[in-house]
């Protein structure tokens, strides 16, 4: 399994079966072409979290136009923004997909903003998680003790749902947002602490890597068995036993 960082929440996930791609948004190093010519026999899943346009680019419908695709979207985004001739399945939290391309399986649960979180399981069992917009969004400078009271019980909530179904998880790819001050990594921290993660990849940090990257500083309870990884520029990849 191959992890390629396109931008902002954009992955790509290579695996000798399938090419998965995660809220594409832009790719300003040409990486998804990169990779769809080095496996010209593979088919292409496209997943979009959600319609805010960090995440979601239409031009997606207009890739990969050689391999045979599949878009699996949150039911937010509207159905006039797509085009009716594709394979398209529409999901909200609470659904369930099998047997997608390459023998994937794939579960929409809630997010805390727009849209749906993912878990994939591929053919192997490898489990993937990418988590949209799924996070502790709270800004303890800012907000009311009650606003951050509501942040926290609405996040873990939605954590509580995924930990109950997947005890542990491969890979995930979660917000680490530096906006959010010293609650930058507050929702990574408790996602990895409530769910055995075997690689985790910091996301939505808008170029901001080094605080995103400060592993070290995440503010943890409890001991982890995770590997943190740090792409942050565009086209960077890493192999995964």
């Amino acid at each position: 399994m191959r992890i390629t960082y396109l931008a902002h929440s954009g992955f790509i996930v290579t695996t000798s079966e399938v090419v998965m791609v995660f809220d594409y948004y832009r790719d300003p190093s040409h990486a998804l072409h990169k990779v769809l010519d080095e496996h010209p026999g593979l088919p292409v899943v496209f997943f979009v979290s959600h319609s805010h346009p960090d995440h979601y680019n239409p031009e997606i419908f207009n890739l990969a136009q050689n391999h045979k695709r599949v878009y699996i979207l949150s039911n937010d985004v509207e159905a006039r923004d797509t085009d009716s001739r594709l394979a398209i399945q529409g999901m909200s939290p609470g659904d369930r997909v099998d047997d997608i391309l390459g023998g994937l399986t794939v579960q929409a649960y809630d997010s805390t903003d727009a849209g749906v979180s993912f878990v994939v399981t591929t053919r192997e069992g490898k489990t993937i998680c990418h988590a949209g917009d799924l996070n502790n969004w709270h800004w303890n400078e800012e907000s009311s003790p009650r606003e951050v009271a509501e942040a926290d019980a609405a996040f873990r909530k939605a954590l509580g749902r995924i930990a109950s179904e997947h005890s542990s998880l491969d890979v995930a790819f979660f917000p680490v947002d530096v906006r959010q001050g010293r609650d930058f990594a507050v929702g990574a921290t408790e996602f990895v602490e409530a769910i055995r993660v075997a690689d985790f990849f910091p996301m939505h940090f808008d170029g901001n890597y080094m605080v995103a990257c400060d592993f070290g500083v995440y503010p943890f309870h409890t001991k982890v068995d995770t590997t943190f990884h740090c792409l942050h520029e565009p086209g960077e990849s890493i192999a995964l036993d």
